[in-house]
């Protein structure tokens, strides 16, 4: 791994807290314009790959490079924007004030007035920091995180407490940040996000790195297809339970949703318990359902 050609490379990183592995053996390596999701459950290792990677704290063993140097060279210089899911903001300033110190210290700053259009804050520039919803919040860290021209942006769970609308707008300008060139790796909960916006997605759990490629190589990797019908009659859910190659079966009235592994053998063995499914439907995986599909799996083998 050429650690100079990347803008983050993680070579065999380990952090642990007492008994617990939090990063296990991390190698991975991003490279300029991409959007990259960080995903995984609670526990996977996110918070402490991402802690890792902006310097605020130290591995036990391996090496985090940003730009072929430390985290902490390149935070100076500016290379890199965060946005964490809390803190970093300051009470009793308003949020223009707030930006202004941000991009004062910003070795290659932008205006306040640009900075403040782009996170779509002006409305509220005149309002003390403590005033804010969650929503307008989030919105003034990402301002913070883009004050001036950094290479890398950084964003942890960007989008909680935001409504559709602005969610919308806020992806929008992370596509035109990639568009210019720059890298963004965001973590986040929404899987629906990962799937509409990142090129590559990364799949924790329990510290390692279990999946990495585009959101269709993630939903191909867990191997299994969505079958879903609608029964005329009694549903013998006992004997739907016994199809071939059966991942998960849920009844909901009379409709039946099927994950298989071989949806062809799956329906060939439906017809031939005498049912006659109507509105059949077989389709892959959307990646909410290959991420639990892999993880799930993941979890039945460490048992």
């Amino acid at each position: 791994m050429t650690t100079t050609a990347s803008v983050v490379a993680f070579d065999q990183v380990s952090k642990a807290y007492d008994a617990v592995r939090a990063v296990d053996a991390l190698t991975l390596a991003l490279r300029p314009g991409q959007t990259v999701a960080l995903l995984g459950p609670n526990g996977a290792g996110k918070s402490t790959t991402l802690d890792l990677l902006l310097g605020l704290k130290k591995p036990d063993s391996g090496t985090v490079r940003l730009f072929g140097t430390s985290p902490r060279d390149a935070i100076v210089a500016g290379r890199v924007g965060a946005m964490l899911q809390s803190g970093g903001l300051m009470d009793e300033v308003t949020v223009a004030e707030l930006v202004r110190l941000a991009c004062d210290l910003h070795p290659k700053p932008y205006r306040p007035s640009e900075v403040l259009s782009r996170a779509g804050i002006e409305q509220i520039a005149d309002r003390k920091v403590n005033k804010l919803s969650g929503g307008q919040a989030q919105r003034v860290r990402f301002a913070l995180a883009t004050a001036g021209d950094s290479d890398l942006i950084v964003l942890d769970e960007p989008t909680t407490g935001m409504d559709v609308t602005t969610r919308q707008a806020f992806w929008a300008t992370m596509r035109e940040q990639a568009d210019q060139g720059r890298t963004v790796l965001f973590a986040t909960h929404y899987l629906e996000e990962a799937d509409a916006v990142a090129d590559r997605v990364l799949v924790l759990h329990r510290g390692r790195l279990l999946a990495d490629g585009t959101a269709a190589e993630i939903k191909a990797k867990a191997g299994a297809r969505r079958i879903s019908f609608d029964l005329a009659g009694r549903v013998d859910e006992a004997a739907l339970r016994d199809l071939p190659f059966l991942t998960s079966l849920t009844v909901s009235g009379r409709t039946v949703r099927i994950q298989s592994t071989d949806a062809d053998a799956t329906v060939h063995a439906l017809y031939g318990l005498g049912v006659y499914p109507r509105n059949l439907e077989v389709a892959g995986l959307g990646l909410e359902q290959a991420f639990v599909a892999i993880t799930t799996a993941e979890e039945a083998k460490s048992k």
